[in-house]
């Protein structure tokens, strides 16, 4: 291990060999990251502008709004600066900070999907008390929670891989820096990190998920006992939510559970795509653009500009004379 050349900064791969990526570098990636950006923008305009949105449901919606314009701003524009210029070094302090970002905005956003989806069980099922269960304290002392948890989370896997030594090849086999790849750059035994993923995939992927498809059970099942509340609604609005994080976590999971022997380098960058780019970009659509709510309040809120917009020309015109 002392003779060893030690890693200095890594090499992030552009595109695998024999494949030319530079289609998804200067077209879709740049489209989705500008999509994602603007819809969630609007998003937390919206329910910061609007007092009718000032309720837990959209609260959560404005958190999750942030954090998706940060989850996606940590590779997508990197990547993309990276094949236009030609540039593909990261040291190594520069891959451990997007390991831990990348791993923060993951986890709380898997958390964030489960409080909603629990909020949403709560607002269906115990109507009556939902403003008494979901108050402004339990909601800031859940999110406060969940941000704790990640920055928790992501420290013990990014202190855990980067306690590993690295004297192999530079080269990680990615558009950004993650835990996968490092681990088949490393000259040290990675048996205990391959452990603590597999146990926290299981104790935290799972029982998000498992929470997340009991919360929406349930609220099928009393949708279906009152057909006045048309259950075909709920079933429109639940199953997308649902496939959006079906996606999320088999494509995380594809990434961090596959034995690196079967590993294939084009699979794992489509895999880590749909876990850093998809979600971000669709929540918009299916949490809130869908939403009729979301709808009018963006309806007033362009009437108040437009309203604003014409005083103020007409007091410009009055001015003049």
């Amino acid at each position: 291990m002392d003779n060893s050349t030690m890693v200095t900064e890594f090499l992030l791969l552009g595109s695998p060999d024999g494949w030319d990526l530079s289609f998804l570098y200067f077209t879709v990636f740049p489209m989705t990251y500008l999509g994602t950006l603007l819809g969630n923008l609007l998003i937390v305009t919206v329910t910061t502008a609007d007092q009718n949105l000032h309720t837990p449901m959209y609260f959560f919606l404005r958190n999750l709004s942030i954090l998706d314009m940060c989850f996606i701003s940590i590779t997508v524009p990197n990547a993309c600066i990276n094949s236009l210029t030609g540039n593909r070094a990261i040291s190594v302090t520069g891959c451990a900070t997007q390991i831990f970002l990348v791993i923060f905005c993951a986890s709380v956003e898997l958390l964030f999907l489960t409080i909603m989806a629990w909020d949403r069980y709560v607002a269906i099922c115990q109507p009556l008390q939902y403003f008494l269960i979901m108050n402004p304290q339990l909601c800031v002392r859940m999110t406060l929670a969940s941000l704790l948890s990640g920055l928790l989370y992501a420290g013990v896997h990014t202190g855990n891989t980067f306690w590993l030594s690295f004297c192999k090849s530079n080269v990680v086999h990615q558009f950004f820096c993650d835990v996968p790849s490092l681990l088949r750059l490393s000259c040290s035994d990675t048996t205990s990190n391959k452990v603590l993923i597999l146990v926290s995939a299981v104790v935290i992927c799972g029982g998000c998920f498992l929470l997340i498809v009991v919360s929406y059970f349930r609220i099928f099942s009393a949708v279906l006992k009152f057909p006045t509340r048309a259950p075909g609604k709920a079933f429109s609005t639940c199953t997308p939510h649902i496939l959006v994080v079906s996606i999320f976590l088999s494509s995380i999971t594809g990434v961090y559970l596959r034995s690196s022997a079967t590993s294939d380098t084009l699979e794992d960058m489509v895999l880590s795509a749909f876990y850093t780019m998809v979600p971000p970009f669709l929540n918009p659509l299916l949490y809130s653009l869908r939403n009729k709510q979301v709808k009018d309040a963006v309806r007033r809120l362009m009437g108040r500009h437009i309203s604003l917009l014409l005083e103020h020309r007409k007091i410009e015109y009055i001015l003049k004379f």
